[in-house]
């Protein structure tokens, strides 16, 4: 099979890369420099994309960042426009994929404490990184000249693997800080509120919902929706058992055999995300999203319960 990967040269494309030429298959890459195909060649992203069978589009510049007004502006370009040249190239060949997978996110979701999001049940939320993710659903769907292409936005959660989100939490166990991220009040500025990253107070006492997927059932949801032709649309990159923050911090002490974890409030978690030039929004936001698509569609995860997936995590990072 021929696979072509844009974005390859992330954590999730390096992953994806290595585990289809594992098993036999034809990878081509687009990307920056290094890539087979370079962004701004069309002819060569259309080479890339002529006769491959799945076309996955990873690309994106990284939200761990903070959202002033230069960021903001490259994660919506890095996004949208990744995403329409791509489908520029589809709409061009003679053999266009069967299947064309491009990312999206979980956080497309509205924080949620009282309910589940499920692709039919979920509601849409606002703010900065939801208009994101809406821009990028938008221009991945807005072509109505690709008949022979099936396409699929995958509304990732949080991905937990070696080199992911989970590393610095893990260094931060290590250290005694392996307790919950606990909300609250903060300073807004009408500058913040304005663009849409301010983060409201939400969830107390570390419970906001923490929804996740192993790097091992993102590969495995691909294989999957490849063998299903009937699913395509929205589907939730997730594993069945979200939890909160307090339940994952406990699991990577367990992992980690650390006995205790100092809880970070806010008010630490605020400056300590300008120092490493970062937004609290990434922990604080209760994501409360479930794959519902997949379950009935018969997906079975390999690691369904975060305890499994952390432990195997640090287990594998041990023997490396």
């Amino acid at each position: 099979m021929k696979v072509a990967i844009a974005g390859a040269s992330g954590f999730m494309g390096r992953y994806l890369v290595r585990q289809f030429r594992a098993a036999g298959d034809d990878v081509t890459t687009i990307g920056r420099s290094g890539a087979d195909a370079t962004w701004g060649d069309a002819a060569a992203i259309a080479a890339a994309v002529d006769g491959a069978q799945v076309l996955i589009n990873l690309a994106g510049k990284s939200v761990n960042c903070r959202y002033g007004p230069a960021n903001r502006a490259e994660i919506l370009r890095s996004r949208v426009e990744t995403t329409r040249a791509l489908g520029d190239a589809v709409a061009s060949v003679a053999r266009p994929p069967a299947l064309w997978l491009n990312s999206s996110t979980a956080t497309i979701y509205r924080h949620g404490e009282d309910r589940p999001m499920t692709e039919s049940t979920g509601e849409l939320g606002t703010g900065f990184s939801v208009s994101i993710a809406r821009a990028w659903e938008e221009a991945f769907f807005e072509r109505d000249d690709l008949p022979a292409t099936r396409r699929v936005a995958l509304r990732t959660a949080i991905v937990l693997g070696d080199g992911s989100v989970l590393v610095p939490l893990l260094t931060l166990a290590r250290i005694g800080f392996g307790g919950a991220q606990i909300d609250g009040p903060w300073f807004r500025s009408r500058r913040r509120i304005a663009a849409g990253t301010f983060h409201e107070y939400g969830a107390r006492g570390g419970r906001q919902r923490f929804s996740w997927v192993h790097l091992d059932d993102v590969f495995g949801i691909i294989r999957f929706l490849i063998d299903h032709p009937e699913i395509d649309g929205v589907v939730n990159v997730a594993a069945p058992n979200p939890v909160d923050s307090v339940t994952v911090m406990g699991s990577i002490r367990r992992a980690l055999r650390v006995p205790f974890g100092i809880p970070l409030h806010r008010w630490v978690l605020e400056p300590g995300a300008w120092a490493i030039r970062t937004e609290t929004e990434l922990v604080l936001k209760s994501r409360w999203v479930v794959p519902e698509r997949l379950l009935a569609a018969g997906y079975r995860f390999a690691y369904p319960g975060v305890e499994d997936a952390v432990r195997q995590i640090v287990a594998e990072r041990r023997r490396r």
